[in-house]
């Protein structure tokens, strides 16, 4: 795993981590996942991890929409 944000597989393996939830922001996602259980899953609790785990996932998607459109202008060039 190349990035600083994502944690290992050993690591996502050891708290249980679904599949589905090994992104990008995986590093994240553990502290967040350990405060929510210390603390019984009260909301407003773990604010700034959930923040900050939000706001990489958004950072993300927007990273995901920025390659997708410079795929399908290419691939539009291509075309004409």
């Amino acid at each position: 795993m190349s990035s600083s944000l994502q944690a290992s597989r050993e690591q996502l393996k050891a708290h249980g981590t679904p599949l589905a939830w090994r992104d990008h922001c995986s590093a994240l996602l553990l502290p967040l996942n350990i405060c929510r259980k210390e603390t019984y899953y009260l909301p407003w609790k773990c604010e700034h991890e959930r923040h900050m785990y939000e706001k990489c996932q958004y950072d993300d998607y927007v990273r995901r929409m920025k390659v997708l459109a410079k795929q399908k202008t290419a691939t539009s060039e291509e075309d004409s």
